[in-house]
């Protein structure tokens, strides 16, 4: 395992709002511009099992990757993991939201990221780069919502 990131921000607006806007996953590619297409592949509302497939791109290179909805408690967390197999993939992610005043919710989002065969030689920089990128992805989070 190589590690976990995480951010933590404050958006300006209630956590019921925040939390069915972060259950869409199709609204990645909004605030992670590595995120180039998202899709949900199950029919019915975001809950557990729910399974979103998406084509990012890491380092100029195109993927393909796949998290199932493991824990789904609204409005307060939401857990995933990535099924798909890459050179290095999401172990566990997730959002914990909690209130932050009134219609103001603190988002903490987290990933753990494991290197797989030679990814395992690669999962540390690529855990770096989430790192510093960290503070800005929890702006975009936040930019996002509250445009939306």
């Amino acid at each position: 395992m190589a590690g976990q990131f995480e951010v933590t921000t404050e958006v300006d607006r209630p956590i019921e709002e925040v939390f069915a806007y972060l259950a869409d996953g199709e609204n990645d590619p909004e605030f992670s511009p590595r995120v180039l297409e998202m899709a949900k592949v199950t029919d019915g509302p975001t809950g557990v099992g729910t399974v979103y497939r998406s084509t990012v791109k890491d380092g100029g290179v195109r993927t393909r990757r796949e998290f199932r909805i493991t824990e789904f408690e609204a409005p307060t967390r939401i857990r995933w993991t990535e099924t798909s197999e890459n050179l290095v993939t999401a172990e566990e992610g997730g959002y914990d939201l909690e209130p932050a005043g009134e219609s103001r919710t603190r988002v903490r989002l987290f990933n753990s990221l494991t290197g797989h065969g030679v990814g395992k030689m690669i999962a540390g920089v690529a855990l770096n780069a989430a790192r510093k990128d960290a503070d800005d992805f929890g702006r975009r989070i936040k930019q996002a919502v509250e445009a939306a």
